[in-house]
């Protein structure tokens, strides 16, 4: 034991450079790995909160009967006892009428629900007042316009069944936020996209009872009743996929305590259905950007740990011949291991946690369970120190001899991968994986409905990890070939920066430290490639994420739910006087059947709506917006279409379109004939399924009511101070709704593209440029304090600073510059690689890469510098070191 201790010692004493290079290398894998993982599983908790906190209904339980609804409650209760239970019934009429001085106003089908009084107290989200009451008789904003009825009108329920009609009057206007859910139908199959009814009455549920209990007696199918519950949430996990799993536990035990009563629409179950797909996608940015760094660290802490190989040689060779066993030296090898494994766990604890503090601090994000993390990383930093340190002893220790000691490292043969190529191999792996991935993009797989698991593509991994460790390999030898014959023959041709006297001993040296020194270049390619890598990926997706944001919400600034084309002229003459704006321009909305689907339509004005949003080619299956735009211009009557329209109905250039659109308040339609003129991928504000896009002349000329209207702004500064003028402009028009591009990219956050990669970016970033630096200074530096005894034998024979200088800045260049031009290559590649891989995750797939210039620049830099701070204290320490005590300390 205490030769344990002395030995540790003298280690701290001998070698400090090589140990606190080795130890920081650990204490960099732990900490990168702690964080990683505690960012992952923050992630998925935020996905999960947020997504079942703007959930408005957990469940609606359709009642087969009224008669059940004393035992639908108790087996809700059974299920869970804190459970919220309000009882919404529909009545379908025939239609409304609304007499307003001397007109008429009459509707097509609408629906009459019947609420109690407290369920806009435990739904609100559902029911939202504008003008006038919130509780009594009600009419949706929707309904008031196609009725042209006020606060204080009266209106004509026509009942079903023959029924004789009744009146009431309207007491407020409401607007239905979440329609969708309200509306939706529970217990049928989806036969395509439904939507809510355009004309709804919200009445006391006493006061439906009594208008409609003879309807429900003589027409039984058009009234219906639904429980609408708000269960507990306590016992949810916090990951999607437990969560999802746990709620169809919790939906399967409460559909057995129905036992026919009733049909469950489990809400809850869908929304963490979709979010667990998003979670996973999480884990998929921790594989694909943090693995990577992972990868560095390990390799960098191999490499300082290698850099002491001749050292280790000697000392082992000369402890053989004075009788130290095999088992002795690992011993004392195992003994330096648990120092540099116990030393970087508590530097990467101390960085883990200040990592933390960090991101609350500057970033508001709090990492979860980074303890945890911190245990696993702590068991891998221990492994990586004993692989590190104990692996080369042993390997030496065989055949720790004196003539062992003494040969150069070049001299034990080439390793294993450059003997059987493994380099072009996984360059060739990587062409061929990515190829084939390229085309299908890289794309979540759900498992089939109902399962509580989702799967990965994993081997689209494949094509991105084999790129960057085969070009890193080929890295190695490239630079080994160079160093070997390229030098010799540039000082033989004379080329420039060789034709000076030392340049033949300077390549002569740069030769023989062929090994060493390609082991510190392939370093600093390493670390550089990932931190360009990372860098061009994360502003890519960030800027990405910024282009769906925009083509969620439409541009900047959105203004949508504007009823009449008088309103919005009036409204686009305002907002393209405030002082922000740069353009605003208007287009419509409709649905339209095509055959029996029902599709959103737009009309727009394609040669003006690209002033007010961005139009990518992206969003046209051709790949120019331009052409597409100029194509449906030229053609008056022209149609864009879905892929998924064309493929369905096998359609052609120039096939003429029927299709049936609302006209007027009630549910009239009319067929109108549009030209196929091409396909559209996607376009602002339009859902992610089929819609169709025409010309808003034609549109109007043909269908010149019954179109909702949205305008478009493009901001000059930050959108969301202009939303709020906007909204000022805006406010006493009931029912239309202002937003920006900010507040989408927010409330998107939980969704495929838009997981904030804010925190990702900035600890990948933070390491990367701790590699970097620690790559280009750190392996230098060990390198040169191998041979010192060569430096000190050029000092005794007379060599001069310029002459020293001349051999470590010719070294140092060689390291940073190759190093630093095939990282920079290799980042770009991998980047370009990751990109490709994830084309399906991005909606719409970006057009090129974004370079983060500054961080780039800024990486550099700090390379270089530390690099030349690096040669002008090494050349210090030469200079002022003793000669003979260096030598004698060789000896």
């Amino acid at each position: 034991m205490r030769l344990l201790f002395l030995w540790t010692i003298g280690l701290a004493r001998r070698r400090p450079i090589s140990l606190v290079g080795t130890t920081i290398g650990v204490g960099l894998s732990v900490a990168l790995l702690a964080c990683l993982g505690a960012f992952v599983d923050s992630s998925v908790k935020t996905m999960t909160r947020r997504a079942v906190a703007s959930l408005p209904i957990d469940w609606q339980i359709l009642l087969n009967s009224p008669s059940n609804e004393g035992a639908v409650r108790a087996a809700i209760h059974e299920t869970d006892p804190q459970a919220v239970i309000e009882r919404v019934a529909y009545a379908d009429v025939p239609g409304l009428v609304a007499r307003t001085g001397q007109t008429v106003q009459t509707t097509g089908e609408a629906v009459v629900l019947g609420v109690g009084r407290g369920y806009q107290t435990e739904f609100p989200a559902e029911i939202a007042g504008m003008i006038g009451a919130r509780q009594g008789i009600l009419a949706a904003q929707q309904t008031a316009a196609n009725l042209n009825a006020s606060i204080g009108d009266s209106v004509t329920i026509q009942r079903a069944a023959g029924l004789p009609p009744v009146d009431i009057k309207v007491e407020g206007i409401i607007n239905l936020p979440d329609a969708e859910f309200l509306f939706q139908k529970v217990g049928v199959p989806s036969g395509g996209r439904q939507t809510p009814p355009d004309n709804v009455l919200v009445l006391p549920l006493e006061t439906w009872q009594r208008l409609f209990a003879e309807q429900m007696a003589h027409q039984p199918d058009s009234v219906r009743f639904e429980d609408h519950v708000r269960t507990t949430r306590g016992e949810l996990p916090g990951a999607p996929e437990a969560a999802y799993a746990w709620e169809l536990r919790r939906a399967n035990h409460l559909t057995l305590n129905l036992a026919g009563r009733g049909a469950l629409g489990d809400n809850l179950a869908a929304k963490l259905s979709s979010v667990r797909g998003d979670a996973l996608y999480a884990r998929v940015l921790f594989l694909f950007l943090g693995l990577p760094g992972l990868v560095v660290a390990a390799l960098l802490t191999l490499g300082v740990a290698a850099s002491g190989a001749i050292h280790r040689r000697q000392q082992q060779a000369l402890m053989r011949t004075r009788g130290a066993s095999v088992s002795m030296i690992l011993k004392l090898a195992a003994s330096e291991a648990a120092l540099v494994g116990v030393g970087g766990s508590l530097l990467g604890g101390v960085l883990a946690f200040a990592l933390t503090e960090l991101f609350k601090v500057a970033l508001g994000v709090s990492l979860t369970n980074v303890s945890g993390w911190l245990l696993r990383a702590t068991c891998v930093a221990l492994l990586l120190a004993l692989f590190a340190v104990l692996q080369p002893a042993w390997h030496e220790a065989r055949l720790a001899t004196v003539a062992a000691a003494r040969r150069f490292p070049f001299a034990r043969g080439r390793p294993l991968w450059r003997r059987v190529w493994l380099d072009a191999v996984l360059l060739a792996v990587a062409a061929v994986d990515l190829w084939w991935m390229a085309d299908a993009g890289y794309e979540l797989v759900l498992a089939p409905e109902g399962s509580a698991s989702v799967s990965v593509h994993y081997e689209a991994f494949a094509g991105p990890f084999c790129l960057w460790i085969g070009a890193m390999l080929g890295t190695l030898r490239l630079f080994g070939w160079l160093l070997q014959r390229g030098l010799p023959l540039a000082v033989k041709f004379r080329l420039p920066f060789f034709s000076n006297k030392l340049s033949p001993l300077i390549a002569a040296s740069l030769a023989r430290q062929r090994l060493p020194l390609s082991r510190a270049m392939g370093l600093v390619a390493l670390a550089l490639s990932f931190a360009v890598s990372t860098a061009i990926f994360n502003a890519t997706y960030q800027a990405q994420s910024r282009v769906d944001a925009a083509l969620t919400n439409g541009a900047d600034v959105t203004v949508s739910g504007i009823p009449s084309a008088t309103l919005a002229s009036g409204l686009l003459s305002k907002l393209e006087k405030l002082p922000a704006t740069v353009a605003a321009r208007a287009m419509q909305h409709a649905y339209a059947y095509v055959g029996n689907d029902l599709q959103d339509l737009y009309g727009i004005d394609p040669k003006t709506l690209g002033d007010a949003t961005p139009l990518a080619n992206a969003y046209f299956e051709e790949g120019s917006a331009s052409s597409a735009l100029k194509a449906l211009a030229d053609q008056p009557d022209g149609i864009l279409v879905s892929a998924e329209t064309v493929t369905d109905f096998q359609l052609h250039r120039g096939d003429r379109l029927n299709i049936r659109l609302r006209n007027g308040p009630g549910n009239e339609y009319q067929n109108v004939s549009f030209c196929f003129v091409g396909v559209v991928r996607e376009f602002p504000t339009a859902p992610k399924d089929s819609f169709l896009v025409v010309n808003s002349a034609y549109l109007l000329s043909q269908v010149p009511s019954g179109l909702d209207w949205t305008i478009l702004i493009r901001s000059k500064g930050d959108p969301s101070s202009l939303a709020q003028s906007v909204s000022r402009v805006v406010g006493p028009i009931a029912g239309t709704r202002v937003s920006d591009v900010v507040s989408a990219q927010g409330q998107i956050s939980s969704s495929l593209t838009a997981v904030d990669l804010r925190g990702l970016t900035l600890l990948e970033l933070s390491f990367a440029v701790a590699f970097a630096v620690a790559a280009s200074g750190l392996s230098l530096f060990l390198s040169f304090s191998e041979r010192r005894r060569s430096f000190a034998i050029l000092t005794a024979l007379g060599a001069k600073r310029k002459h020293l200088g001349a051999f470590i800045w010719s070294e140092a260049a060689t390291v940073l510059i190759g190093g630093g031009l095939v990282g920079i290559g290799v980042g770009w590649l991998v980047a370009f690689a990751l990109i490709k891989v994830l084309g399906g995750v991005f909606d719409p797939p970006p057009e090129g890469l974004t370079v983060p210039w500054i961080y780039l620049f800024s990486l550099g830099i700090s390379a270089a510098a530390l690099t030349v701070a690096g040669v002008e204290l090494l050349l210090r320490t030469l200079l002022n070191k003793p000669v003979v005590g260096e030598l004698r300390s060789w000896v």
